[in-house]
C-alpha cells in the first residue's frame, strides 16, 4: 500500500525541487552561455545580448583555434601531462599506501607523521622554486610529473581502502609463493578499481586544469599546456595599460580573423579545454561515489 503524502510534504517537496532547479540553472547557465557565444559570429558577439542561443551561427571560432599550431601543441602537452602524470601519481601513491599498511614496516609511525605534516605545512613558493631549479627540472616535461608523483591525501584514502581488504587474500597469495610485489600487482590493485577510478579522475582534473605551475617553471613555449595558453589569451582580452606585456602570439590569435572577436575565441577555447574532462567523467561516474566511500570507511 502506497503511503499517502500530506499537503505539507507536497509543498516542501515543491520548494526543494524549485531550489535545486535554481541551483542547477545557476551552475549550468554560465557554461551554456559560453557554448552559445563560441558558436556565434565574433563581430555580432561584440554587440552583446547572447544568452541561450547563437544569434549568428558560425564555426569560424573553432576553425581559428584548431588552425593555431601553438594551441594544438599546448593541447598535446596537456594530454601527455594528464595521462603520464595521473598514471605515475596513482601507481606511486598506491605503492606508498600499501607499504604503510604493513605492520612490520620499521618506523611506520614516523613516516606517517612525516607525511601528515606535509598536509599542513609546505616549503613555500620560493624554496620550492629553488629546489626545482637545483634538480634541473626547469623547462622540462618532468616538472609536471615528479613534484606531484605522490599525493598524501590520496595515499591516506588508498591506505584506508587497503586495510579494509580481507587479510586471507594476501595470506593465501603468500602461501602460494607470491612476493609482496606480486601480491600488490596481482591481488590488491585488481580489487581497488573503484578507488583507483575515483582518485585517477581527481588527479587527472588537477593536472588538466593546472596553469600556475607552468607559468612559474616553464619559459619554453613548446612546453606550455593549453591552460596556460588560455590564461594568456584571457589576459590579452583585457584592455589595460599593461597590454604591451601580453604575449604577442595571444594577440595574434585574436587578430587572426576579421569575423572573430577576443570574447568569442576565448569562449571557444574554454569549451575545447573543458570538453575532454566532461567526456571522460560519465565513464567513471559509477565508481566516483563508491570509490570515495570505500576509501574513507573501514568496517
Amino acid at each position: 500500500m502506497l503511503k499517502r503524502i500530506s499537503f505539507g510534504d507536497k509543498v516542501m517537496l515543491a520548494v526543494i525541487y524549485v531550489l535545486l532547479g535554481l541551483l542547477a540553472f545557476s551552475a549550468l547557465y554560465p557554461f551554456w552561455n559560453a557554448v552559445a557565444i563560441s558558436f556565434n559570429v565574433g563581430v555580432d558577439t561584440s554587440k552583446g545580448g547572447i544568452t541561450f542561443w547563437p544569434r549568428q551561427f558560425t564555426l569560424e571560432n573553432y576553425q581559428v583555434i584548431l588552425q593555431d599550431e601553438r594551441l594544438i601543441n599546448g593541447f598535446m602537452i596537456s594530454i601527455a601531462r594528464t595521462v603520464v602524470g595521473t598514471a605515475t601519481s596513482i601507481l606511486m601513491t598506491a605503492i606508498v599506501a600499501y607499504g604503510m599498511t604493513r605492520s612490520y614496516l620499521y618506523g611506520r609511525s614516523f613516516y606517517m607523521t612525516f607525511f601528515i605534516f606535509t598536509l599542513y605545512f609546505s616549503g613555500g613558493l620560493i624554496p620550492t622554486y629553488l629546489l626545482i631549479r637545483s634538480l634541473g627540472l626547469m623547462d622540462t616535461f618532468l616538472v609536471f610529473i615528479i613534484p606531484s608523483m605522490v599525493s598524501v591525501w590520496n595515499m591516506i584514502i588508498f591506505r584506508t581502502f587497503f586495510k579494509g581488504l580481507p587479510v586471507g587474500l594476501e595470506e593465501s597469495a603468500h602461501i602460494d609463493g607470491c612476493s609482496n610485489w606480486g601480491t600488490f600487482f596481482r591481488i590488491v590493485l585488481p580489487l581497488s578499481g573503484p578507488v583507483i577510478a575515483t582518485l585517477a579522475l581527481l588527479t587527472a582534473v588537477g593536472h588538466w586544469n593546472d596553469w600556475f605551475l607552468p607559468s612559474i617553471y616553464i619559459t619554453n613555449e613548446d612546453l606550455l599546456p593549453i591552460q596556460t595558453i588560455l590564461r594568456e589569451t584571457l589576459n590579452a582580452n583585457i584592455k589595460t595599460a599593461q597590454s604591451s606585456a601580453i604575449d604577442s602570439s595571444a594577440l595574434a590569435l585574436i587578430e587572426s580573423s576579421k569575423n572573430t572577436s577576443s570574447k568569442s575565441l576565448t569562449m571557444a577555447m574554454m569549451i575545447v579545454v573543458t570538453a575532454p574532462i566532461i567526456l571522460v567523467y560519465p565513464f567513471v561516474q559509477k565508481y566516483f561515489v563508491k570509490g570515495v566511500l570505500v576509501g574513507s570507511l573501514k568496517e
